[in-house]
């Protein structure tokens, strides 16, 4: 069967689902596979839960007239999202990055509802199963798409290009993240810059932070919009507020760090003519979840739980911001950073050098390699399992916490035991 044909049986409903857990009545099932799964063995099931179709590529799996068989699924369910775009023929803005992707996507998704009906990439949903999911999920009532692109190695954020085809583009910033597959801060540039030349080849635009000098260079050629000269930082202590427009806008985020992600929505919202009014209710209503830069209140602790992810970049403006934060008592506990390769000890060493020279009360390192680095101040523990079992919680009575690790640490754990 054709791209063309399957759309048809997907325009009916716009319904794709790629887990039968939670299948949905009228969809599309798509039986994709993985290390440790066939999803070619789920097809019969997904007709019985509801699904109008199952998609598989494996013969033995087609067992009705409703499970369509194709080459390959996962090319399938791409070709279709590619094939979906043309067809929607609405404006989207892709954007990547190394810190700051999801939460930026949210706030430019928060904005830009103020005026249009906007589908957006949902969590973190943003590599080459997740673009395709995404522009799937939107209908014939979508005015506008935001597709929030991630990236492990070079050529990825090219192909997610070919088949989200954007308009728009916006990197957040260049990081020391997923070196692993990058090999250095220069590959880094090099794959986040796909977006630029996809862009850049297609008379699309960009947004641009003047403050990046990185990103004004890998943007050069390109029509960019700057962030204007009406946003003004005013503080972070510990949320950010600014100003636009001669109007204050308080935030809900924490950091000075997360001041670019907020300036980033509201440029984008001022480009496409929200008044400035609503842009503030937007971002002034907007808060962060999933262990992003909350702040938790537990008895004496105030926590600054950042949790989701970690990196050399993310880390160290956390801990300068956390620096700068005028509370009296404070503490960190960190946990490793993954997919750093062969600079794994180097990076989390000056992590740790770091922490050394600002006022902490105590740090505590969690982790193999975290455990590995030379330090007088911090305790260090190889694992989570051994840091609960040396710490009291009376340790961080009327003190303030920050906790940041990458996600296999699951540090927010910490929040049961204080």
């Amino acid at each position: 069967m054709t791209t063309e044909e399957i759309y048809k049986l997907y325009s009916k409903h716009y319904l794709v689902d790629t887990d039968t857990r939670s299948i949905r009545k009228n969809t599309l099932f798509f039986a994709l596979k993985g290390d440790n799964f066939n999803g070619n063995k789920f097809a019969e099931e997904a007709i019985k839960k509801g699904a109008n179709f199952s998609i598989v590529d494996e013969k033995e799996y087609q067992t009705n007239k409703k499970i369509i068989l194709v080459d390959n699924v996962l090319k399938c369910l791409q070709d279709l999202a590619k094939h979906h775009r043309k067809a929607l023929n609405i404006p989207i803005l892709s954007l990547t990055g190394s810190n700051g992707k999801t939460t930026t996507k949210e706030l430019i998704n928060t904005v830009l509802s103020q005026k249009f009906n906007t589908t957006a990439t949902k969590g973190n949903l943003n590599n080459h199963i997740g673009v395709p999911l995404t522009l799937l999920s939107m209908t014939n009532k979508t005015a506008f798409g935001i597709v929030e692109m991630g990236a492990n190695h070079l050529k990825e954020i090219e192909f997610l290009c070919s088949i989200a085809q954007p308009n728009f583009g916006y990197i957040t910033n260049f990081g020391k993240a997923h070196l692993e597959g990058f090999g250095n801060l220069d590959g880094v540039i090099k794959a986040k810059s796909e977006l630029y030349n996809f862009l850049k080849s297609t008379n699309g635009k960009v947004f641009v932070n003047q403050d990046d000098e990185t990103q004004l260079k890998q943007s050069e050629g390109i029509h960019t919009i700057p962030f204007g000269k009406s946003l003004t930082f005013l503080e972070a202590n510990p949320f950010v507020k600014l100003s636009y427009k001669n109007i204050e806008i308080n935030s809900q985020l924490i950091g000075a760090y997360n001041y670019t992600n907020v300036a980033a929505a509201i440029t984008i919202g001022g480009y496409f003519e929200i008044d400035k009014f609503k842009i503030k209710n937007a971002v002034e209503n907007y808060t962060s979840t999933n262990n992003r830069s909350q702040i938790v209140e537990k008895e004496d602790v105030k926590i600054i739980l950042d949790a989701y992810n970690a990196n050399p970049s993310s880390m160290k403006v956390a801990l300068e911001n956390f620096d700068s934060l005028s509370d009296s008592s404070k503490i960190v506990v960190l946990g490793d950073m993954f997919e750093l390769g062969n600079s794994a000890l180097e990076e989390h060493q000056i992590i740790a050098d770091i922490c050394e020279k600002i006022d902490l009360k105590s740090v505590y390192l969690i982790g193999e390699t975290f455990s590995k680095t030379s330090t007088k101040k911090a305790s260090k523990y190889e694992c989570f399992d051994d840091f609960i079992k040396n710490i009291d919680s009376s340790t961080f009575k009327n003190s303030t916490l920050l906790i940041k690790g990458s996600r296999g640490m699951s540090l927010e754990r910490l929040l049961d035991y204080l």
